[in-house]
């Protein structure tokens, strides 16, 4: 089922992402819109749109973030990849799972070796 659910999730976030589909909604919308006299702009007529738009936005938000947290998984497999391959410290693999605090601690860090190294670059 999640294999099923990954391949669906996937093309409906490729598909959403066309031109077509916007062009799509955008009829959509100027026909709700259009119809809007004959129906006398009535509760109903509302109604329509609300719950269209509410159910596909609903949706949409599950299957685009299974889409966001595959790729994001993926590019941080890759860039750990590169850290381990590379000259790179080793430190900074698996840095995506810590708290908020740990992850400033790592920022400060490299803000301070970066201003050492500046101030090295100066001197010269």
């Amino acid at each position: 089922m999640e294999e099923a659910f990954n391949r669906l999730a996937e093309i409906v976030a490729h598909a959403a992402g066309r031109a077509w589909a916007f062009a799509l909604c955008l009829v959509s919308v100027t026909l709700w819109a259009v119809t809007g006299p004959v129906f006398h702009f009535s509760e109903t007529w509302q109604l329509i749109i609300n719950t269209g738009t509410t159910i596909v936005t609903f949706l949409m938000v599950f299957l685009i973030q299974n889409t966001q947290n595959r790729d994001g998984a993926a590019i941080q497999a890759k860039l750990d990849e590169l850290i381990r391959s590379g000259r790179a410290k080793n430190d900074f693999i698996g840095i995506d799972h810590l708290t908020e605090s740990e992850v400033q601690e790592f920022r400060d860090k490299g803000a301070e070796a970066k201003a050492a190294s500046g101030g090295l670059a100066a001197r010269s």
